[in-house]
């Protein structure tokens, strides 16, 4: 089907806006880079910076339980733009001494539990990833969860003492779509299946027709608290410290 004259006009806006943001952060916050997890919309940014902005750098966070399904795609990304990903991966030794206290799924147990693995399979990682830049790119839209809906296009990131910026934060799920096909993005083919946001296997599920785009991600907790500790903000930053202390051996 296609775009209707308005629908055209209002995404040439949007990109008009994320273009003229990047150049800044291109230009004023050098190094710079992008967290991309190669769901919708860090695939409408890849596309952006592949295309557009060499100075932005780009990473990935290999979990180590990611579906197939995102390798696939990393590989297609790859091939379609030039690029290699640098991956990151979580420690080994964290993961092992998780595992043999909890087991691999402990996650499952409780809310605590499964911060502790996000912490040690993402927010770790990120810190390794962002070590010597001056500011961060994400894909983070503001109506994709509760706990996104005060965030700024352009903030401090204190967690981790950088700039953060969120290109797509003012962006409907609608306009991710549009950009992805208009331009002949690729994308994850579970987003084909129902899967609306993809993290790690064992932590996502497809959403039904009306459920929230974040419902598939942890859907075994409350939506207030469903975040992995990549992006905390105000009353609901992490006490680090206490989350680390069940991922380590001590």
């Amino acid at each position: 089907m296609e775009m209707a004259v308005a629908d055209i006009m209002n995404l040439d806006h949007r990109i008009a806006k994320v273009r003229e943001l990047l150049d800044t952060v291109q230009e004023d916050w050098a190094p710079v880079t992008f967290a991309n997890s190669f769901g919708a919309e860090d695939m409408v940014l890849t596309d952006f910076i592949a295309r557009h902005y060499p100075g932005i750098g780009m990473f990935t966070l290999d979990t180590g339980r990611l579906p197939e399904e995102t390798y696939r795609l990393m590989k297609e990304v790859a091939d379609r733009y030039d690029v290699r990903v640098p991956v990151y991966f979580p420690e080994s030794a964290a993961v092992e001494a998780y595992a043999a206290q909890h087991g691999p799924n402990g996650f499952y147990e409780s809310v605590d539990l499964r911060k502790a693995c996000c912490h040690m399979r993402k927010v770790e990682p990120l810190k390794r990833a962002l070590h010597g830049k001056r500011a961060w790119i994400t894909g983070l839209r503001r109506d994709q969860a509760p706990t996104r809906k005060d965030l700024a296009e352009s903030e401090f990131d204190a967690g981790n003492g950088l700039q953060k910026f969120s290109p797509l934060l003012e962006w409907s799920l609608s306009d991710v779509w549009d950009y992805l096909k208009r331009f002949d993005v690729p994308y994850n083919a579970l987003h084909d299946r129902g899967y609306s946001s993809i993290g790690c296997a064992p932590c996502t599920r497809a959403i039904t027709r009306g459920e929230d785009v974040r419902a598939g991600r942890w859907w075994w907790e409350d939506p207030e608290i469903k975040e992995c500790g990549l992006h905390p903000g105000g009353k609901r930053r992490e006490n680090a410290a206490a989350v680390q202390d069940l991922t380590v051996p001590g």
